[in-house]
């Protein structure tokens, strides 16, 4: 029996100011992706920014998969 290649969708967002990120926004934001499936798989501070990037992915589901392969509507 062979494993199906397991395909994963990303999210990448930068939160907070330039006068730093506080820890219950970050918390908070972790909390609204990880009820959503999300996993962090990286978090950093852009260099001199003061702010946080959080890097995710989940599966890939099969109606994600169908809605990205249909063409935009402005097309």
């Amino acid at each position: 029996m062979t494993e199906e290649f397991k395909q994963w969708e990303y999210r990448v967002q930068t939160i907070g100011s330039t006068f730093g990120t506080k820890d219950e926004h970050i918390q908070a934001t972790l909390d609204e992706w990880g009820s959503e499936g999300w996993e962090a798989v990286n978090v950093y501070t852009p260099y001199g920014s003061g702010k946080i990037t959080i890097v995710a992915k989940r599966p890939l589901t099969e109606l994600v998969r169908r809605q990205r392969s249909r063409p935009s509507q402005g097309e």
